[in-house]
């Protein structure tokens, strides 16, 4: 078993900047490819930015240019930097992490509790 323990998340004004970090432990050899999802109030999760097990990077458009997923692959942790928040940046941010891939519509076979990210305008 894979256990994710996220961290970073708070309150922050529109324009600031955060690091999440992700930290995986347990089995963590089963773990070929790390990412984040958001989660706002009211909508589905959603893809934000993930590594593969190959080393490329994949962004949502929507935070492309602003985010940057960073990691330490064998020690099996992910960053993600977020700069220029915007206030519909708000919500709750998981890690994911997986045997295979972590992107858009993929079954995640590992998540964090989350943490929460607020940007106030």
């Amino acid at each position: 078993q894979v256990q994710l323990a996220e961290s970073g998340g708070g309150l922050v004004q529109a324009g600031g900047s955060l690091r999440l970090s992700c930290i995986a432990s347990g089995n963590i050899f089963a773990i070929n490819a790390m990412g984040w999802y958001r989660q706002a109030p009211g909508k589905q999760r959603e893809f934000v930015a993930a590594w593969s097990s190959g080393g490329d990077t994949n962004y949502a458009d929507s935070v492309s240019g602003r985010f940057t997923i960073s990691r330490d692959y064998p020690a099996k942790r992910v960053y993600l930097q977020m700069n220029s928040l915007k206030p519909e940046d708000t919500a709750v941010y998981f890690c994911a992490a997986d045997r295979l891939s972590v992107g858009v519509g993929v079954k995640i076979d590992y998540w964090g509790q989350g943490t929460q990210v607020t940007v106030s305008s």
